[in-house]
């Protein structure tokens, strides 16, 4: 579990800060679209400033987060979904859309692999 609090941790911050330095080019790269509006350069830093914060929140529960790594689950597979709207309905294409979606895919999938293995070590 440590291991994949440590890389959410590292992957989390670099898309957070990104977002918060350059919102229109990590939007142009993972949706193929751009940031026109004010309220959507200020949304997407807000973004940035959450994606670091799960970040921090990762890394400082990285030797005992069991109840982070639920949440996080939570955050890949609804991230999966976004995304996949994005792609699939919205018809955005970015360079890093799909493999954005194949990375939350995994990390989800990590998460429930660490979860199950803690659940089956609580087993009597």
């Amino acid at each position: 579990m440590k291991k994949l609090l440590v890389i959410t941790a590292a992957l989390e911050a670099g898309t957070g800060i990104g977002l918060l330095i350059a919102p229109a080019m990590v939007a142009q790269a993972l949706l193929g679209g751009t940031l026109d509006a004010p309220a959507a350069m200020t949304v997407a830093r807000v973004a940035g400033a959450a994606l670091v914060a799960l970040s921090v929140a990762c890394w400082l529960a990285r030797d005992n987060g069991r109840a982070l790594v639920v949440a996080m689950l939570f955050y890949n597979v609804a991230a999966v979904a976004v995304l996949a709207h994005a792609a699939l309905s919205l018809a955005l294409s970015g360079i890093g859309l799909w493999p954005a979606i194949a990375l939350h895919t995994a990390l989800a999938g990590w998460c429930g692999a660490a979860l199950a293995k803690v659940l089956v070590r609580q087993q009597p």
